[in-house]
């Protein structure tokens, strides 16, 4: 193997997916997400267990509709409005970064939001309900109006305030009243800006900010992320950067999350509805049918297949290593001990096998042999075959999973051999050195 070639990738892919890394807003996005994971879960922990499939044969269809009415709750105050906390997510951690109150910048961001929403419910056939707000402008529909939103004001509030456009309070005020008096000037001139512009928009042009949004940007975005083309690219390059020693999930997720977690979100608010999924890709599809099987790259089949097949000494200690965390999605063993990172040997299963797998199970998921995800969290830390029947609520998207665990391990096999044999010679003394295969 060529190592100039690798050398060439390297010095374009490292520093290019380190700026990615350190990108302030990427890792801002990445943080707000994460503020609403624990809320998601919850919500999802809920439809899963309104949704159980055994529930109508221990249970009357009266029982069973008021037991659902009663939870239904759970998934409309966490994952309904999604919005709400990503939006306050992003005012607060942007803020942070610039070293200004974070507290202050979340309220902002989210009444600049709410400044933009249309306090009205239009319901065909009748007439305007007014001062209420439809709880779909607050979930996936609102999403990338809330990001752009929320980005926005807390820029303008951290600007007006490292510019010192503010009151200052005497010595000896409460520091809480300090800052409140602190933030005042700055909190009206950027609620005055996006109180300006839903005045523009409504008064002049008579829609609104949550529309215009929602027909330009969102809804091309989140019909490219759903295609299968696109799920691919980035799968593609989450295995590169990953086989460069950089964490592609971090890199590639943070560019695609917003896309992927709102068809999760449309997902579910379809599935609680009506009990369909109108979407195949979404961020479940991506945890559960690619991180859930063993991690990055799906190496708990390779795990397996190391114990059971192969007679490397070394191999096999480094598969007993990595075979409990590999259970629960946790591969970085396998990564670094095998090893993956800059092995070109590995290259080739390495990005293959996850694509493969990728692309059978959305032709499965497509011809209806298997349910898709229904929008639900489930924990990235809960195991194979049981993570695919939560996130599908079928047995089928269990099964699926199995199948692909085979598929990796049928593609990883041949290239194990050829390690295998490598170190089993080494082992005994031979010439199976991997040291001039292996780029360090």
């Amino acid at each position: 193997m060529n190592q100039g070639v690798f050398d060439k990738i390297s010095k374009f892919l490292v520093p290019l997916a380190g700026k990615l890394n350190n990108n302030r807003y990427l890792t801002v996005l990445r943080d707000a997400f994460m503020l609403a994971f624990p809320l998601t879960i919850f919500g999802s922990i809920a439809v899963v267990l309104m949704n159980l499939p055994f529930l109508d044969k221990i249970m009357s269809q009266s029982s069973l509709n008021t037991f659902r009415s009663a939870m239904n709750i759970a998934p409309q105050a966490t994952m309904g409005i999604m919005t709400i906390f990503v939006v306050f997510g992003i005012g607060y951690y942007l803020s942070k970064s610039y070293n200004v109150e974070a507290v202050f910048g979340g309220a902002i961001a989210l009444t600049s939001f709410l400044l933009l929403t249309p306090f009205v419910l239009l319901v065909k056939g009748q007439e305007a309900i007014q001062n209420v707000i439809p709880v779909d402008r607050l979930g996936a529909k609102g999403m990338f109006l809330g990001m752009i939103v929320a980005f926005s004001s807390a820029e303008i509030y951290r600007f007006i305030v490292q510019k010192d456009i503010t009151i200052k309070m005497p010595n000896g005020v409460p520091p809480a009243v300090a800052k409140s008096f602190s933030a005042l000037i700055p909190a009206a001139i950027t609620l005055t800006f996006f109180l300006a512009i839903n005045i523009l928009v409504t008064q002049v042009f008579h829609t609104n900010m949550h529309d215009i949004i929602y027909n330009l940007v969102q809804t091309p975005l989140v019909g490219l992320g759903s295609g299968i083309i696109p799920t691919l690219i980035a799968i593609f390059a989450t295995q590169i950067l990953w086989f460069f020693g950089l964490h592609g999930q971090i890199i590639i997720n943070s560019v695609m999350d917003p896309i992927w977690n709102t068809l999760a979100i449309e997902n579910l608010e379809s599935y609680t509805k009506t009990g369909e999924v109108h979407h195949i890709i979404s961020k479940p599809f991506m945890d559960i049918y690619t991180v859930g099987m063993g991690g990055t790259g799906m190496t708990l089949a390779v795990v397996v297949a190391i114990l059971l097949f192969m007679k490397s000494k070394q191999m096999k200690q480094i598969a007993k290593l990595g075979l409990a965390p590999g259970i629960f999605n946790v591969n970085e063993p396998i990564i670094f001990g095998l090893p993956i990172v800059m092995n070109p040997l590995i290259i080739i299963p390495w990005i293959l096998a996850p694509m493969l797998v990728t692309l059978v199970t959305y032709i499965s998921m497509s011809t209806g042999l298997v349910p898709p995800p229904t929008g639900v969290t489930v924990p990235w830390t809960v195991p194979i075959f049981i993570n695919g029947i939560m996130a599908t609520n079928s047995l089928a998207g269990g099964l699926l999973q199995l199948v692909n665990f085979v598929i990796v391990l049928v593609v990883w096999f041949p290239f194990l051999k050829v390690i295998d044999r490598m170190n089993v010679q080494k082992e005994q003394g031979g010439n199976g050195d991997q040291s001039d295969w292996k780029v360090s």
